[in-house]
């Protein structure tokens, strides 16, 4: 951690840090000492977001730092300055804008996040001295599994495979006294998960269901279920060199789904949790399912292949079956399922589907007041002769290129009862470009925001 929560800081010698936004800097400047407000005014600093300015001492050695922000809760408020300012300890000081420690906490662990399984960092990142408080340890522990779900995402499927994400899972359920399993193998098939089973039978490390339980069966329900393909190849339907490229972080629904379960643990939210992850890797190989294959699923759909690169709505068929067994009171799947969401969004917004209107409002409203978006799109039923097929129930792809989104979000409907509340998330896991606080590489997307509407819902 590079935050380190004290009990007093203000006489640690650590730097100040002076945070302030545009219109705070504009009141402040004037009252400011002359050397420092010029100083300030010949390196341009007016109090923007994400920009700061080093303010010397008498000494000629760093004296004060003068930081920009979005928002006292911002939570990339001080994103930019842990691997912006030199090394050393700082604080918080007084003077400006109080920072909200929820946010303070969080921002600067997230500023200071890099993936250095393989590659040494060539430096070392500032140390945040914060006063120890709830609120500072409940942005810890955002960062923390925000962090650990960026990891999963960017490591190699060399070395993130079924065997390795459910290794992952076991990892956070003994953490919290959750309980653990899995499906293995040809055990699929003795279990009914045949569609899990058919579109990871090709590979050599095994496919499997990963289920994790949690809490008192006192309280409601909640059923957590992340697409988990560690490597997406295409199968028979091969992507191109580049469309292959990124298929590692193809997992980056379970990832997201494990993170949100860990908070929901640390939080000790008053439901009973079960977490589902189909992991497989799409492979080929000569007893890979093929174009036109039909199976049998858990529900008893029988399920025609159109494009066996359209392999995530496989398996999440049957394990939404699966969960909805049980009768959850809410319904939760995550996946990078189609690149269709992202030609229509973008990667920094992941599609919301919802069967209700009011619910889907809140949550896009919830995304935005805490800067984990997410946009809401229609589980458009018009549309769902589009994957019907003539050999079977439902084809895994669409007649039409068109809405592909819609298409993936009206198959797995099919498999969701309509009394249950179900949110369908289709999103990147992805970060395209560096941002303060969100470097290019696998991301935690509206993990914050479900976890705050969860304990809206429940708490």
């Amino acid at each position: 951690m590079t935050v380190q929560l004290k009990k007093t800081v203000a006489a640690t010698g650590a730097t100040p840090i002076t945070v302030v936004d545009r219109a705070s800097f504009q009141a402040l400047a004037p009252k400011l000492p002359a050397p420092t407000r010029h100083w300030l005014a010949v390196n341009g600093f007016k109090g923007a977001a994400d920009t700061f300015a080093l303010i010397p001492g008498p000494d000629g050695k760093l004296g004060q730092v003068f930081a920009g922000v979005a928002g006292m809760n911002h939570p990339f408020a001080l994103a930019s300055l842990p691997l912006g300012l030199p090394e050393g300890d700082y604080r918080l000081s007084d003077d400006g804008l109080t920072l909200d420690a929820e946010a303070a906490a969080l921002s600067w662990e997230l500023g200071a996040y890099r993936f250095d399984l393989y590659k040494k960092p060539s430096r070392a990142p500032a140390r945040l001295l914060l006063a120890d408080s709830p609120l500072a340890e409940r942005g810890l522990a955002q960062a923390a599994v925000i962090a650990a779900t960026r990891d999963l995402v960017n490591t190699p499927a060399e070395h993130m495979g079924p065997d390795e994400l459910a290794q992952a899972v076991a990892v956070v359920a003994k953490q919290h006294g959750a309980k653990f399993k899995q499906t293995v193998g040809d055990e699929l098939l003795k279990k009914n998960f045949p569609a899990i089973h058919a579109v990871g039978r090709a590979a050599t490390r095994a496919p499997r269901l990963i289920e994790l339980n949690w809490g008192s069966d006192h309280h409601p329900r909640l059923s957590l279920v992340g697409k988990g393909v560690c490597f997406d190849s295409g199968g028979l339907d091969i992507k191109s060199a580049d469309g292959m490229r990124q298929m590692k972080k193809d997992m980056g629904g379970a990832a997201n789904a494990l993170g949100l379960a860990a908070l929901i643990m640390a939080f000790r939210l008053p439901v009973r949790l079960q977490l589902l992850i189909p992991a497989v890797e799409n492979a080929i190989a000569g007893n890979a399912y093929r174009p036109g294959d039909v199976f049998k699923t858990r529900n008893g759909t029988h399920i025609e292949i159109g494009n066996t690169d359209a392999e995530g709505r496989v398996i999440l068929c049957d394990a939404l079956a699966y969960a909805a067994e049980s009768k959850p009171e809410l319904l939760i799947d995550m996946a990078t399922l189609t690149g269709a969401a992202r030609v229509a969004l973008g990667p920094q917004l992941p599609a919301l589907f919802a069967r209700h209107m009011d619910e889907a409002r809140d949550l896009v409203d919830l995304g935005l007041k805490v800067d984990d978006p997410l946009w809401h799109m229609p589980i458009w039923q018009p549309y769902k002769s589009g994957i019907e097929s003539t050999l079977g129930d439902l084809v895994n792809t669409g007649k039409s290129p068109m809405a592909g989104a819609i298409n993936a979000a009206l198959f797995l409907d099919h498999f969701v009862p309509k009394d249950v509340d179900w949110l369908h998330i289709d999103l990147f896991a992805w970060n395209s470009e560096s941002r303060p606080g969100r470097p290019a590489g696998g991301e935690a997307q509206t993990v914050r925001t479900l976890l705050a509407y969860l304990e809206q819902r429940f708490a």
